[in-house]
């Protein structure tokens, strides 16, 4: 398990121009972002046991990121 942060800018580097004008123009994508972001940190904190959680629910979490991530990633690519 990792305790790395799982920013998008840090992930999809090639995009980070695009997400930043995706973020400003359009609500569906600004949506996916913040839930992203509202899931990655939930993750973290219980990765660092700053607010820990069941294993499962834990994995619940990386797999509904996971699931996101992916989303947003097709987004990007079609658009």
């Amino acid at each position: 398990m990792s305790h790395t942060p799982h920013e998008l800018a840090e992930e999809f580097p090639e995009f980070v121009e695009k997400m930043s004008a995706l973020k400003v123009n359009d609500a569906h994508f600004a949506k996916l972002f913040d839930d992203y972001h509202e899931l990655n940190r939930k993750v973290h904190r219980a990765e660092t046991n700053v607010e820990p959680r069941e294993e499962l629910s834990e994995v619940d979490l990386r797999k509904r990121r996971g699931a996101l991530k992916d989303e947003i990633y097709a987004y990007l690519k079609a658009n």
